[in-house]
């Protein structure tokens, strides 16, 4: 598999990112025997009670946790936010065929389960980092302590995915050169700084490493018999009994996800009796719009669970 990496200098004097880059590397998964170096962010005690997983998605990077990150550390906890392959500082397929839904679960098993063996986690997802996430979670759920799904979903393409996501699919891919800086602007209700479109830019110096970027909207379940539909049911029946602490905590302006975290709250056990809540003010990337609310709500679940 050939795989491009995007130069450490594009990455220099990102705003309000303090963290060294770590890296594992994990099979490609193509049979070929490559490897495939991931990248993740770490921060606060390698030995707290509690780590919380923070799971981005598209197209964005392990930047998009940036403020969330600090008050977590701040309360003592954990935080590992890793970039998925094809994002960040991670190395990025060069072909669109490389990426499918089963190999980016794999991809993403790899660091969290092999490569980390991270458990006792507190899984925040949002955008993608749920249709991944919650997949692992499915996978390995005795590794998971509790769940806050925030601007997420599950699809298996049994229901009308709307159509602002098919609005985003159809442009994603017709558009000749694919705007990730405006793409995260135009979904968050925040005027973001220059400098931090210029940071959702840095990991694609051209469209060659945007590969990733562009599948990911064709990847999501629309049709009852997409390739992926058969194994998000079985994740499905899966979360239908998982009991521990599951919490939605959904942006109010966010057309793309809306309802979804009603069909969490009504089909997973554990989202019974939790303060489940809506943050007012935040778009897709409610990183951006409310990372203190969004952190807020994380810390309320671990300390009451």
């Amino acid at each position: 598999m050939h795989a491009l990496r995007t130069p450490d200098e594009r990455f220099e004097d990102l705003p309000g990112h303090p963290w060294e880059p770590r890296y594992v590397e994990i099979d490609a998964g193509d049979g070929s025997g490559d490897r495939l170096r991931a990248h993740y962010v770490e921060d606060g005690p390698a030995d707290a009670a509690e780590t919380v997983l923070l799971l981005h998605g598209e197209p964005s990077w392990s930047f998009l946790y940036r403020k969330v990150i600090p008050p977590l550390v701040a309360a003592g906890h954990r935080c590992v936010a890793p970039d998925l392959i094809g994002f960040g500082r991670s190395d990025k397929p060069a072909e669109q065929e490389d990426y499918s839904y089963e190999r980016h679960v794999a991809w993403l098993s790899a660091i969290v389960f092999d490569a980390l063996d991270l458990r006792d986690i507190t899984l925040v997802c949002q955008d993608w980092g749920g249709l991944l996430g919650l997949r692992l979670v499915a996978q390995e759920p005795d590794r998971f302590r509790r769940v806050l799904a925030a601007n997420t979903f599950l699809p298996t393409g049994d229901r009308d995915p709307g159509e602002a996501f098919r609005a985003w699919r159809d442009f994603s891919q017709t558009v000749d050169e694919l705007p990730v800086g405006r793409i995260l602007q135009g979904g968050t209700h925040t005027e973001l700084p220059a400098e931090v479109v210029a940071a959702y830019d840095a990991p694609f110096p051209d469209e060659g490493h945007k590969a990733g970027a562009r599948r990911f909207p064709v990847l999501v379940p629309a049709t009852p018999d997409d390739p992926a539909s058969d194994a998000n049911r079985r994740a499905w029946e899966v979360l239908r009994r998982f009991e521990r602490p599951f919490l939605c905590a959904f942006s109010d302006q966010d057309p793309v996800t809306r309802g979804a975290d009603a069909v969490f709250r009504r089909e997973v056990p554990g989202a019974a009796g939790q303060p489940h809540r809506t943050l007012a003010g935040g778009g897709h990337f409610l990183q951006e719009d409310v990372p203190d609310e969004l952190a807020e709500a994380v810390l309320d679940l671990i300390a009451g669970s």
